[in-house]
């Protein structure tokens, strides 16, 4: 059983911090994004709760407000973020940039990443932290939707069934 444990890969995922189009309620999508003031202050409470925490890797994606994020996080490690774009965020086609209370009832357009396309990125970044850091701390900052799709892979849930991260949250998964 101890074994079993000693390649157990252990990944905080956390979500960025507030960005100005989280206030506007704009669907960002896999724009970059900007954090607020509040975001910052969101990523340094983080920093300031892992600063003790010894981290193999600081991962985000290469969108603006994972990777600022994750570099207010990776500060008292004096590390490198590792940018990864399977990390990011859902790819909300024409509903990028629109108003979120003015989709509901919409029919959704074709150009909108697939459930599935979603769920399948997820799996592998999953499997590229636990092959690339096994027995290891990771830390990832992602974004809302993609979070929501590592965990729901992870536990062998529907999407439906996790709960929505708030922005600077972090969750622990056991890989």
């Amino acid at each position: 059983m101890q074994q079993k444990y000693a390649n157990m890969t252990t990944l905080y995922l956390v979500r960025h911090g507030e960005t100005v189009d989280n206030v506007n309620q704009i669907m960002q999508g896999q724009t970059q994004g900007e954090l607020t003031d509040n975001g910052i202050r969101q990523a340094e409470e983080v920093r300031d709760n892992m600063a003790s925490l010894g981290f193999a890797a600081i991962i985000a994606t290469d969108l603006k407000r994972s990777g600022d994020t994750a570099r207010i996080i990776a500060e008292p490690h004096h590390m490198e973020v590792v940018q990864i774009p399977l990390l990011r965020e859902r790819d909300w086609g024409g509903f990028t940039g629109r108003y979120i209370p003015e989709l509901k009832g919409e029919v959704w357009p074709d150009d909108i990443e697939t459930l599935e396309n979603l769920l399948s990125r997820a799996g592998e970044f999953i499997a590229y932290v636990k092959k690339t850091y096994p027995g290891k701390k990771v830390l990832a900052v992602g974004h809302g939707i993609m979070n929501k799709a590592i965990q729901a892979v992870y536990y062998g849930k529907q999407m439906s069934e996790v709960q929505r991260m708030t922005n600077a949250e972090v969750r622990i998964l056991e890989l």
